[in-house]
């Protein structure tokens, strides 16, 4: 498929990446070619964080929910975004709602 976006990525990203077993790593890399292909982003998969410039890509691995920070930077909307940078990532340690 044609790319729609460019995805960039900072050290931390990389360094959280490393960190994750092979099976994860395998799941975050068909969510960024998702993101890199598919023109309408299913919110299943990236949402925006509210009151922030910021969204949120969410990887879900059995019962592990993953989470990266992530922004468009040539469009406020991140679906009319070309490029969007992923700066960092975490293990959500609870089903607890943080404001997003």
């Amino acid at each position: 498929m044609e790319e729609i976006r460019i995805i960039y990525h900072t050290d931390e990203f990389d360094e959280f990446y490393k960190s994750l077993d092979i099976t994860v790593q395998a799941k975050f890399d068909r969510i960024i070619a998702m993101i890199c292909t598919v023109y309408p982003i299913n919110t299943k998969f990236v949402k925006k964080l509210v009151n922030s410039e910021l969204y949120e890509m969410r990887v879900s691995v059995g019962y592990n929910e993953y989470r990266t920070i992530l922004f468009s930077v040539n469009h406020s909307n991140i679906i009319e975004a070309t490029k969007i940078v992923l700066l960092n990532g975490f293990l959500k340690k609870s089903n607890k709602d943080y404001e997003k």
